[in-house]
């Protein structure tokens, strides 16, 4: 992975799947678009790169050995640490249990396989955009929270 110094201020994206043509496809995708990406191909590598580096984004696999993509994203929503970065799960499920499964384990949205470009590139987008605004809201929160306290100590 290239790093360039414009990457510590690209929103980070992970990507799982077991499959590695799979997991090559969606990253050649991800390069049009304005992110870094990182990688995992299982989901409990996934949850250990979770652990260090917290993404803006995980595209998750669903049918994946030891762990499936439901339990990953159940972890990553049960954990207040990670419980804000937005799920998108790629699946070739289309069945209307394993959707709801999807729903209950947190996921914020799906896309099919066989995964296209540009519906991709798209929810990918929107997802990030939706996950700068929602940090920068908590960090207003944060800023009024503490101006206010000041205010009120005088």
């Amino acid at each position: 992975m290239n790093k360039s110094k414009d990457d510590a201020k690209k929103p980070v994206v992970l990507v799982v799947d077991d499959n590695l043509q799979n997991l090559e496809l969606i990253m050649a995708y991800l390069e049009d678009v304005d992110c870094q990406t990182v990688s995992a191909s299982s989901g409990m590598e996934a949850l250990e790169i979770i652990s260090t580096q917290i993404p803006d984004l995980v595209l998750l696999d669903v049918m994946m050995p030891k762990i499936s993509g439901f339990e990953v994203c159940r972890r990553i929503k049960n954990d207040p640490e990670t419980a804000h970065i937005p799920v998108i799960m790629v699946t070739a499920l289309n069945e209307l249990a394993d959707i709801e499964k999807a729903i209950n384990s947190g996921t914020d949205d799906f896309l099919s396989k066989p995964v296209n470009k540009w519906e991709l590139i798209t929810r990918v987008k929107t997802m990030l955009k939706l996950k700068h605004l929602t940090d920068r809201l908590e960090k207003t929160l944060a800023y009024l929270s503490e101006v206010e306290k000041a205010s009120h100590a005088r």
